[in-house]
C-alpha cells in the first residue's frame, strides 16, 4: 500500500464501486427530493428523500411487493409493476404535500424503455414533477403488459387495469 504526505485513501463506497459522490453532490445541491429507484430481480423498490443536515430522510416509499394488497398476482420484477408502484408512490408523495423531485437511478446503467424509467412513468403519471425525456420511456404495449401476455398466455394487462384504476380510485 502506497504511503506517504501525499497520498490519499478514496471513501470506502467510493472504492467498493457503490457511491459516485459527485453524482451524489450534484443532487444534494438541487435542494430537491430524490426519487430514488432500485430494482432487484424480483422487485423494484422506490423511495422519495429529502435530504437534511443530520442525514437522509425517507418521506414515502413503494414497492412492487405493497401491489399484492391491490389484487396484483402477477410477477414483480417486470416493467408493469414498476410502473404501478411508480404511480403508487407517487399518489402517496402528493399525499405527503409533495410535488416535485429528481431521479436518482444510483449506479444503474439505465437502459431507454426499462424497467427505472417506467417506476418514473408511473410517478410522472400520478402528478409528480421529475425532469425526464418522454422518448425513454417504455411503449405503452410494454407498460401495461400486453408483451406479457403475448408469449406468456396470461391476463396481466387485465390485472393491470383494475389494480390502477384501485391504486386512482384510493387516492381521490
Amino acid at each position: 500500500m502506497a504511503t506517504g504526505a501525499r497520498y490519499r485513501v478514496k471513501f470506502r463506497r467510493a472504492r467498493d464501486g457503490k457511491t459516485d459522490y459527485r453524482a451524489r453532490k450534484q443532487l444534494l445541491i438541487s435542494r430537491k427530493p430524490r426519487f430514488v429507484v432500485r430494482k432487484s430481480l424480483k422487485n423494484t423498490s422506490m423511495q422519495l428523500i429529502l435530504p437534511e443536515k443530520e442525514g437522509d430522510v425517507t418521506l414515502v416509499s413503494a414497492n412492487t411487493a405493497d401491489l399484492k394488497k391491490y389484487g396484483y398476482t402477477g410477477g414483480t420484477g417486470n416493467l408493469p409493476s414498476a410502473y404501478l408502484a411508480g404511480l403508487l408512490l407517487g399518489y402517496r408523495a402528493k399525499k405527503k404535500g409533495q410535488a416535485e423531485a429528481i431521479l436518482d437511478a444510483g449506479l444503474y446503467q439505465v437502459t431507454k424503455g426499462g424497467r427505472i424509467y417506467a417506476a418514473l412513468k408511473g410517478a410522472v403519471d400520478s402528478g409528480l414533477e421529475i425532469p425526464h425525456d418522454p422518448e425513454i420511456f417504455p411503449s405503452e404495449d410494454r407498460i401495461t403488459g400486453k408483451h406479457i401476455d403475448k408469449y406468456k398466455k396470461t391476463n396481466i394487462s387485465g390485472q393491470f387495469d383494475a389494480v390502477k384504476q384501485k391504486i386512482q380510485g384510493e387516492f381521490r
